[in-house]
């Protein structure tokens, strides 16, 4: 296979513990099927385009670049430590929505989209657009999306329980785990 034709396995990275579990998964998958694997973060000024060409003072796009770039390498660095996946990779940072970053560089029909599965939670999928469901609406490849461990619902609990001043007892960490 050509430089050009090579199999490809896309991720997106935002940093939470939803896209770390998809950029594991999409490793294995680059690895299992010797693909490069495409990290994407996208990026956008807040509120957008035309809300930040709006603004009194817009901030320089570089800035947002920047930041997104910081939080691509923060997430591989989580993800890897300083050894990286251990299969070919670039890191992107791609200006747009999430959704439409990810289906227009995964736009081959033989790469392979991994994405995290996001919240589930009626007031999330309100308040937010779903990422996955745009991709697997729109992407011409396959995409896989990673299910959130069942560890990151615990650890929300956790968190609303000291958010709301609760007890906490360690043993209910423990509670159904040998």
């Amino acid at each position: 296979m050509g430089e050009r034709e090579r199999l490809r396995v896309v991720a997106g990275v935002s940093g939470s513990l939803g896209s770390l579990a998809a950029l594991h998964r999409a490793a294995y998958e680059a690895r299992r099927t010797g693909a490069e694997l495409l990290v994407v973060t996208a990026w956008q000024p807040p509120g957008g385009d035309t809300a930040h060409g709006r603004g009194m003072y817009p901030s320089p796009l570089v800035d947002f670049r920047r930041e997104a770039g910081e939080r691509l390498l923060t997430a591989l660095r989580t993800a890897f430590g300083e050894t990286g996946p251990g299969v070919p990779f670039q890191g992107l940072v791609v200006r747009g929505s999430t959704g439409r970053a990810l289906v227009e560089t995964a736009d081959r029909a033989d790469d392979l989209l991994v994405i995290g599965a996001g919240c589930r939670g009626r007031v999330h999928r309100a308040l937010f657009p779903s990422v996955g469901r745009y991709c697997v609406a729109h992407a011409a490849c396959p995409v896989l999306a990673v299910p959130p461990s069942p560890l990151e619902g615990e650890l929300a609990t956790m968190h609303r329980r000291i958010g709301l001043r609760l007890p906490l007892d360690a043993r209910e960490l423990m509670d159904g785990r040998s």
